[in-house]
């Protein structure tokens, strides 16, 4: 995947996804807009050339950008729509952390966890979009590294890393009553076992929270 690829957003079609948790034992219908969403997780060179930083463990411009927080990635949303000449999708209050999202600004954003759902799935229906050892790098396949964007086969929509590699933000708050700010994450990454690369997997982390096997893609409203 060269770089123009990457930049290059893809376009979603509406739709319909169900999303379940295992915890809960609960599942619920989510209905979806057309939306745009990035092609591979943001890489270091973008997140760098947007915010002059380098915060991964493993270094490389093709990596997925890692060891980014929840609120690192919607501060990157904001500065790329920023550079772009784009309304930002986030009011940010700094001093008390809070933010609200204008669902009718053109800029980037994070995508919820039912878009992100939707997208991974690509008109399928199973566990996964394609053979496992195809489409992702985990712990069985990844040498226990990280991986460049684009390395394993995209889904019938032309979006790569969508499993394995690292796990994804999402917008979503994952249950506030028992969590409270906790966000949802998506996708599983390369040290993970093979059942955490599905397309159901959620797993959550508070929004201040840092790794090398996380990272985040962007989404666009239309």
């Amino acid at each position: 995947m060269d770089t123009r690829t990457e930049y290059e957003m893809v376009a979603v079609p509406p739709g319909r996804v169900t999303l379940s948790d295992r915890r809960t034992r609960r599942s619920w219908p989510v209905e979806l807009a057309p939306y745009r969403l990035a092609p591979c997780p943001v890489t270091q060179e973008r997140y760098a050339q947007v915010t002059g930083e380098r915060p991964s463990s493993a270094q490389g411009d093709r990596l997925p950008v890692e060891g980014v927080s929840w609120w690192d990635a919607v501060r990157f949303c904001n500065a790329l729509s920023a550079q772009e000449g784009l309304a930002p999708a986030y009011r940010l209050d700094p001093d008390a952390e809070r933010i609200e999202w204008d669902s009718s600004a053109e800029g980037y954003r994070l995508p919820t966890e039912a878009e992100w759902e939707h997208a991974c799935r690509a008109g399928t229906t199973a566990a996964r979009y394609g053979r496992l050892d195809d489409i992702a790098w985990h712990r069985g396949n990844s040498h226990e590294q990280i991986h460049e964007v684009g390395g394993r086969q995209p889904n019938a929509w032309g979006l790569s890393d969508m499993l394995g590699n690292v796990w994804e933000w999402c917008w979503d708050v994952y249950d506030a009553e028992v969590y409270g700010s906790y966000r949802v994450l998506r996708g599983g990454g390369w040290f993970d076992e093979r059942w955490s690369c599905r397309a159901s997997v959620r797993r959550r982390s508070h929004p201040t929270f840092r790794i090398d096997d996380v990272g985040f893609r962007i989404a666009r409203s239309l």
